[in-house]
């Protein structure tokens, strides 16, 4: 008797599920005894149809008609079993007609969970605080992507390029210097260890030259400060230059010996700030020293790695970034490809009489040429515009008069007339350019001259602008 009315029960409870769920689904039939039918997520029962034939599966709730549904859903008991046992024998009918969304979206094959507990939750099934976290950590994911794809529409990516001590770091300080505010005091006051060093190491590399070109110096008395110097550290730490260096310094620069082997300066490897720090020496050497912005920008330390600065020009973000220029550093120039938006290529073009610090059998100007040609003609960067710098106009307009061009490029034929100089170097750079599609832009610039690098930065910022409309099919 207790076995007959368990089954009774449990048909009763069968059918009103099936009744149930018909009024959420028309278009399946339910079999809870089918052995492969689909578990129903919402009413305890299986269905026989496919998946997709279920409105109650579907991955948009849009489809059952949320807003039409949620009145009615809202009257019935959590469970079947409830409704049962409250003794009620019929389930409400939902109004006619049917739901205006049923028909406004295209029935989807996918399912996905996220908008699965979406559903669940509006029709009243209670989601789990596990499942309501998980929603809102996927909410805030799907937000910082929006967020970060506004923010790369007005993001320009700026790769720095060019051979060694060609003036890309010096480009970045300009930068901080025009769009940044400048250095402020206890940044200065980290730069006066490298300024000492650079200076004292300057003249340890003059003394070390004279010995092996067989100068020697014009006043023999001052020996004693070539020891001074020789007995410094690599590295000059302290707040201030000590006194004997500062000394030595003045004295040695002022020597016939010593200048004549700066003028020979091509011949060894001497950084191009030599002599405005032996100029500027008495100052530098003062207790109360503190670089200023000229002192800052021809500050040389070896870029060794990836640097990133991030600047601000007319609601345009500009992330650049500077890269090793040394041979052993450019195998990390990779990292830096994809998606870059612009190329700036600096060449130092005073160094047309040098040799490279790596090679000393390969000419400078040459390495830049080989360089440029890989870059402008990569697979990589065949959509990225490129800005040419060719840098160091003071030093090359100074040097052109005593060091002729011809020796080291025998098809230039100007002389020392520096319009022609410049004339035959732009072109030596331009005519590498084998796609007729691409443009090279090139100015001539002294990276140390603020005013200058300020106006040219403004008409590459317009390049760079046109470029992107251009690309766009705007213009």
């Amino acid at each position: 008797m207790g076995s007959a009315g368990t089954s009774a029960r449990t048909s009763t409870e069968q059918s009103t599920s099936v009744r149930d769920c018909q009024l959420l689904c028309s278009a399946a039939v339910f079999s809870p005894a089918s052995s492969s039918s689909l578990a129903c997520p919402r009413l305890p029962l299986t269905c026989v149809r496919p998946r997709r034939r279920c409105q109650l599966l579907t991955s948009r709730p849009q489809l059952i008609g949320l807003p039409y549904l949620a009145p009615v859903l809202r009257s019935f008991p959590a469970t079947v079993s409830e409704h049962v046992a409250a003794g009620r024998r019929r389930l409400p009918r939902l109004p006619s007609p049917a739901p205006p969304l049923a028909r406004a979206f295209p029935r989807r094959r996918s399912l996905t969970s996220p908008s699965l507990a979406y559903l669940a939750g509006a029709m009243g099934c209670g989601a789990s605080k596990e499942d309501n976290a998980g929603k809102a950590r996927n909410d805030e994911i799907d937000n910082q992507l929006k967020r970060d794809k506004m923010a790369q529409r007005n993001e320009i990516k700026m790769l720095l390029l060019g051979a060694g001590e060609s003036g890309k770091s010096t480009i970045l300080k300009q930068m901080k210097l025009i769009h940044e505010g400048g250095y402020s005091r206890d940044e200065r006051e980290s730069f006066k260890e490298i300024i000492f060093s650079n200076t004292v190491q300057s003249m340890r590399v003059i003394l070390e030259a004279m010995e092996s070109l067989e100068l020697p110096l014009d006043d023999q008395q001052a020996e004693y400060h070539v020891q001074t110097i020789f007995m410094q550290p690599p590295q000059i730490e302290g707040d201030s230059l000590p006194a004997d260096v500062g000394a030595a310094i003045k004295a040695l620069w002022q020597d016939a010996g010593v200048q004549e082997c700066f003028r020979r300066s091509r011949e060894y490897q001497l950084n191009d700030s030599a002599r405005y720090y032996f100029d500027s020496i008495d100052r530098i050497a003062a207790h109360d020293y503190l670089p200023d912005d000229q002192d800052v920008l021809r500050s040389r330390v070896k870029t060794t790695g990836i640097t990133e600065t991030t600047f601000i020009i007319q609601e345009l973000t500009y992330r650049m970034f500077d890269v090793g220029g040394q041979r052993s550093e450019r195998k990390k120039w990779i990292h830096c490809f994809e998606n870059v938006t612009t190329i700036l290529f600096l060449v130092a073009i005073s160094e047309y009489d040098q040799l490279l610090f790596e090679d000393e059998t390969v000419n400078r100007m040459q390495e830049a040429l080989t360089l440029f040609d890989s870059i402008c003609n990569s697979r990589w960067f065949v959509k990225t515009s490129i800005i040419l710098f060719l840098n160091k106009i003071d030093r090359f307009k100074e040097k052109l008069p005593v060091s002729p061009m011809q020796n080291y490029f025998p098809d230039y034929e100007g002389g020392a007339d520096y319009a022609a100089a410049c004339d035959y170097i732009l072109n030596r750079f331009v005519s590498l350019n084998q796609t007729e599609t691409k443009q090279i832009y090139t100015h001539f610039t002294c990276a140390t001259d603020t005013t200058q690098i300020r106006f040219v930065m403004g008409a590459v910022n317009d390049i760079i602008i046109q470029e992107n409309l251009r690309m766009c099919g705007l213009i």
